[in-house]
């Protein structure tokens, strides 16, 4: 699952994993973490998530990587926002007033990005990854993290024979088997979401869990 099938699926509006809504998970579960308001969160592949604006809202300084040049630009014009924008070589940059996100692609990010980064929001990326590129992700987020930071990772679970990802079945087992290195890992709440997700029933699902998780950087 190359950058160019995330671009695509933009550019086509296949985005039915975006919410036009700020996530009940984070909102819920956020203040578990008791980060200040002046630590740095990052989101990894954030496309236009109105999560970043509620982050941004708490007081936090808010980090986001998006491959998708479309996601970027609709972030800011679907809020009314008109960023700054300057090219970091690998990156297209793009902020205002605390408020970050970098074109590109995640794997291109140095710690130096997200030095001053010490919270964590992860609602649809674990999830968007197939297995193979999954215990990459989780090496790159433990490089970038700063020791200390503290966030929230959201994954699903369901039979994934019955349905082709993404978004992907993620295990309490995998989860702990990625983040086993460098990493302390609490399960916060699970939830049977089935019912609320018609679009997968129709898929075939017959079963759909979020889980919630909260990770530390040790």
């Amino acid at each position: 699952m190359e950058p160019e099938f995330w671009i695509r699926r933009w550019e086509e509006g296949q985005t039915g994993f975006h919410l036009d809504e700020v996530n009940r998970h984070l909102q819920d579960h956020w203040p578990v973490l008791a980060l200040p308001a002046d630590c740095g969160v990052f989101v990894p592949l954030c496309g236009k998530s109105l999560d970043l604006l509620w982050l941004r809202g708490q007081g936090h300084a808010v980090l986001g990587v998006e491959i998708s040049p479309r996601a970027v630009r609709e972030f800011f014009a679907d809020n009314g926002l008109e960023p700054r924008h300057e090219t970091r070589p690998p990156f297209e940059a793009w902020h205002l007033d605390g408020l970050e996100i970098l074109q590109g692609d995640f794997f291109d990010l140095q710690p130096i990005d997200t030095a001053g980064c010490g919270g964590l929001w992860d609602r649809a990326s674990l999830i968007a990854l197939p297995p193979e590129m999954r215990p990459r992700y989780a090496a790159q987020l433990t490089r970038l993290m700063p020791r200390g930071s503290r966030g929230l990772l959201v994954t699903l679970e369901y039979p994934q024979e019955e349905m082709q990802g993404p978004p992907f079945s993620v295990t309490g087992e995998e989860v702990r088997r990625l983040y086993a290195e460098g990493w302390r890992i609490e399960p916060l709440a699970r939830h049977d979401v089935l019912a609320e997700q018609p679009r997968f029933r129709e898929r075939g699902l017959t079963r759909l869990e979020e889980c919630v998780w909260r990770l530390e950087r040790v």
